[in-house]
């Protein structure tokens, strides 16, 4: 592995550590919980395994996590004569989706596709068939699309509002979870969700596994209750992101509660931490912060509707504040929660109910408001998630984790390894926090 001045560290994953199969399929009877976890603490890198988890953290930090469901998104399809396999990706508040066509590669998986445009009409199981009417962000990747009504049952069109009517029992009836070349076999859904997902009315979810909350068991977090941390459930429907696709995330469905705002205002005003198991849930809480006594913020107050609709601009989402993206933190200069660049913990920023769409990306520029550490999984050099790890802990803690993480074989993408990165250590905190349990 190499690392440029300044940029983020370059390497290859070698071919033997992507995770090609859940741990708890890889034979032995273990559990989700018996991945590693590499613990950052600022340049300090140390190994365990995810169940110790409840002994790395202290009385009156809290969890974000994500309850976005994960769904059957994948169907497979036909344009012409040509076998395709469509990646439904998110809802529109118009009911349309946005989709990703790619083409079988042979092995049971999929690979990019090129050539979709306007017009193209998919044939999808039971007669159903979806039609692309324009791009989703501007290139040929995403496409806004509708379902049209077929001689199956599945009915088409979606009144504006609903999670695509059609599409959800769509899904049920002939999806299979989204999967990419470096995974084995197909799995069960079972193994896409989390211990932390909620079933939604309308069907909707996330077309990719909110990944960092995979290892998570009843026992790891009856243990982590019993050590006095606490939950905060949010949630983000998390898009496609293929392997080779580069650039942010596109906009996503957020929603946060008002019970889990106030519970992660209280803890940072009694000095806790808050600790966000994977990207999805930073993205969703740090769209719900507004600077202390604002009147209005970041997000949709709870029980409104914001959205996207047609590929609208970002000023038109009223979900993610231009002023706090990337490169133009709150009030100019350098971001109030930067922690990477020492930021302080008591900024002065909450949280809000909120709910909408946000295409928020933490990156070092921007920084965090209000989350202090991060569970993610390991990411790749390109991967949108890895300006976020810089974020959080700058440059040289990352590629010393990095380093750690391929010198001691850690399994990498959805059904590998964990990575948790906490702010560095105070002494005389940590010995005070250890006699509160």
């Amino acid at each position: 592995m190499t690392v440029g001045r300044g940029a983020a560290p370059v390497f290859r994953v070698p071919d033997g550590l992507p995770a090609r199969l859940p741990v708890e399929r890889r034979g032995g009877g273990a559990g989700r919980d018996a991945v590693r976890l590499l613990v950052s603490r600022g340049p300090e890198v140390s190994g365990h395994m995810f169940r110790e988890l409840p002994a790395l953290l202290r009385a009156g930090d809290v969890l974000v996590v994500n309850t976005s469901p994960t769904l059957a998104a994948a169907v497979d399809g036909e344009v012409g004569h040509a076998r395709v396999v469509v990646h439904f990706s998110v809802c529109g508040d118009d009911g349309r989706w946005a989709v990703e066509l790619r083409e079988p590669d042979g092995s049971g998986t999929t690979r990019a596709r090129a050539g979709s445009r306007v017009d193209t009409a998919v044939r999808l199981p039971g007669g159903a068939r979806l039609v692309l009417e324009e791009s989703a962000g501007g290139g040929e990747r995403l496409w806004w699309a509708r379902l049209v009504a077929g001689d199956g049952g599945v009915p088409g069109r979606a009144a504006p509002g609903a999670a695509g009517t059609g599409v959800p029992e769509l899904l049920r009836r002939y999806g299979r979870p989204v999967r990419y070349a470096y995974t084995e076999r197909d799995q069960p859904l079972s193994a896409y969700r989390t211990v932390f997902a909620l079933r939604s009315d309308d069907g909707s979810g996330s077309a990719e596994m909110p990944g960092a909350g995979r290892p998570f068991t009843a026992r790891v977090v009856t243990d982590l209750v019993r050590r006095g941390v606490q939950f905060a459930p949010v949630r983000l429907d998390r898009g496609v992101a293929p392997p080779e696709a580069d650039g942010p995330p596109p906009a996503e469905r957020f929603s946060v509660p008002e019970a889990s705002a106030r519970l992660i205002d209280a803890a940072r005003a009694a000095g806790g931490r808050v600790i966000a198991v994977g990207a999805t849930a930073v993205r969703a809480v740090e769209s719900a912060v507004e600077p202390l006594g604002a009147s209005t913020g970041v997000g949709v107050p709870e029980g409104a509707s914001g959205g996207v609709r047609h590929g609208q601009g970002a000023r038109e989402r009223g979900a993610a504040d231009p002023a706090l993206r990337d490169g133009a933190p709150a009030g100019g200069g350098t971001a109030d929660r930067a922690l990477g660049d020492g930021g302080a913990a008591g900024a002065p920023a909450v949280v809000r109910a909120a709910r909408g769409w946000t295409d928020l990306m933490v990156t070092p520029g921007r920084g965090t408001r209000v989350v202090d550490g991060l569970l993610t999984g390991l990411h790749g050099p390109r991967a949108p998630q890895r300006a976020l790890l810089r974020a959080l802990a700058g440059e040289r803690a990352v590629a010393r984790a990095y380093e750690e993480a391929l010198h001691g074989l850690y399994l990498w993408h959805e059904f590998g390894d964990v990575h948790l990165v906490l702010p560095p250590e105070n002494p005389h905190s940590e010995r005070c926090s250890s006699n509160s349990w």
